[in-house]
């Protein structure tokens, strides 16, 4: 006998509810490409000084490319690095027919739709860092239909953040070139210099930072790394004998997941401290904020999930009146950080600057966000080079 399904009510949260009146645009098109971008040199932090990883060779990146039936399109892309580039694209490969035919401009919506579309595998790490690329480009889509830099469809407090120096400061180099590359990134304009520490040794570590801090003189803003190669007592004796150098920040002193040792820290230091690079959900960064665990949260959009949920990030770290500082890929965090109601920063690594037609200008210590639509970037002849592998779905436009 055929039931009457009228009396059922209809799920408010179903993904597939029937489009209104207000949707007036459709994906037509996704394009995914792994790429992956060689590095110069080896690099080497903490990480591998105590044999828990193998120095960096190479980045991996997940592109995706997506157009809309009213001809917009945007990119966005995640990464990964020493291990799961790979699987990064082949999940996004799973989830990207999700997105045919669905109004590019319910970009939650959509978020929520992918995090299900594949949730057995979980809600973070490698399955957030595949709609990442998705999320990221849909942003770009939506502020190029508005024909504004993504800064300015969020609602910019700045159109140039302080921004800092990584790539020169690995413990895979000798001082003396750290302290030639720090000279060359002064020159370049940028406002403040970060080095790696967290050897085995933690006295070889004080002298580079001697070296460092007197190199610098007393002013320009210094911040150390650890890369969670740091224990609880290490990290509070160490972070004393550290407070001496007026450090703005130390940076992962603790494994990325201890709260709790985090907020001992943050607690018994003048130095503020930073960390959340490595977390890869919403829920872990609440964990930190709430704990009291940290003075400059460090999200990374690509690992979080992208866009969205690292606006929920922000969100939560205002009302604790925390200071930012996004981990890596300057071309999306400029943006965000640009969009943040409390003075930030943003990192500077030129390592992705290849795989760009365009470059990012840097003034006084700032970095300034261009007035290019979107995030402001496209993809040069040399990403193509180095593409491994790719794939479409839908009608080209």
């Amino acid at each position: 006998m055929p039931t009457d399904t009228r009396a059922i009510p209809v799920n408010p949260l179903a993904a597939g509810l029937a489009a209104g009146e207000a949707t007036t645009d459709r994906i037509d098109w996704v394009k995914l490409s792994l790429v992956f971008l060689p590095l110069a040199a080896p690099i080497s932090d903490a990480k591998v000084l105590t044999g828990r990883q193998k120095p960096l060779t190479e980045i991996a990146f997940l592109f995706a490319e997506i157009a809309s039936r009213e001809g917009h399109q945007g990119i966005g892309f995640s990464y990964s690095k020493r291990a799961g580039g790979r699987g990064q694209y082949a999940h996004a490969k799973e989830i990207a027919p999700e997105l045919i035919g669905e109004d590019p401009n319910d970009i939650a919506r959509l978020w929520d739709k992918l995090i299900w579309a594949g949730a057995s595998v979980g809600r973070s790490g490698l399955a957030t860092q595949a709609i990442a690329a998705f999320d990221i480009a849909l942003w770009d889509l939506k502020a190029k239909r508005a024909k504004l830099p993504l800064a300015k469809l969020l609602g910019a407090h700045r159109d140039s953040v302080q921004c800092y120096n990584t790539s020169g400061g690995y413990l895979s180099m000798p001082i003396e070139q750290v302290l030639e590359n720090i000279s060359k990134s002064v020159e370049k304009g940028i406002g403040g210099i970060k080095i790696k520490v967290g050897q085995p040794d933690p006295m070889v570590d004080l002298k580079r930072v001697q070296a460092v801090r007197q190199h610098l003189g007393d002013n320009l803003p210094f911040m150390v790394d650890a890369n969670q190669q740091w224990d609880r007592p290490t990290a509070q004796r160490f972070g004393r004998i550290l407070e001496q150098f007026n450090l703005t920040w130390i940076e992962e002193p603790l494994d990325a997941y201890d709260a709790e040792g985090h907020a001992a820290l943050a607690a018994q230091l003048d130095t503020p401290i930073a960390t959340g690079e490595m977390l890869t959900s919403v829920a872990e960064h609440y964990e930190l904020i709430r704990n009291n665990a940290v003075d400059f949260i460090q999200p990374d959009a690509p690992r979080v999930g992208g866009i969205t949920p690292f606006l929920k990030i922000l969100s939560l770290a205002d009302q604790k009146n925390l200071r930012l500082a996004p981990h890596f890929a300057m071309e999306i965090h400029l943006h965000l950080a640009a969009a943040y109601a409390r003075e930030p920063w943003v990192e500077h690594f030129e390592w992705l600057e290849p795989m760009f037609n365009e470059r990012l200008q840097i003034r006084n210590g700032r970095m300034i966000v261009p007035n290019r639509p979107g995030l402001g970037f496209s993809l040069s002849e040399q990403a193509a080079a180095w593409t491994a592998e790719k794939v479409e779905f839908g009608k080209r436009p």
